[in-house]
């Protein structure tokens, strides 16, 4: 089994980073994308657990407080974040791992996780 790996697509909002993970997705068989949190409301078609993972503020402040989250930030009043267990769960199976995050969440991916 190939080492999982984690991989952060980073940059500002328009610079094309959802086009490279699809790229990505297309030809590297074993990639997955981390789906973040978020405390926003689903938009219409949004499915939780596909889109995002809905989470209550309460719920999103525990993972804040637990140290669950990779990353995190506040936009428009609602929080986003990366989880940290299905990340390091689907390292430790071999995945490559894709984080599709802001430049700031990049940071404190990098942080986290130096190598």
């Amino acid at each position: 089994m190939r080492h999982g790996n984690l991989f952060v697509i980073s940059g500002p909002s328009g610079a094309g980073k959802g086009t490279l993970v699809a790229r990505l997705l297309r030809e590297v068989p074993d990639a997955w994308v981390s789906r973040s949190v978020t405390t926003r409301k689903p938009r219409e078609g949004e499915v939780d657990g596909v889109h995002y993972r809905f989470a209550s503020p309460e719920e999103f402040q525990e993972l804040v407080d637990e140290d669950g989250l990779l990353e995190w930030a506040t936009y428009g009043g609602n929080c986003y974040g990366t989880p940290r267990a299905t990340v390091e769960e689907h390292i430790a199976c071999g995945d490559q791992v894709i984080l599709e995050i802001d430049v700031q969440g990049g940071f404190q991916v990098r942080d986290k996780f130096p190598s």
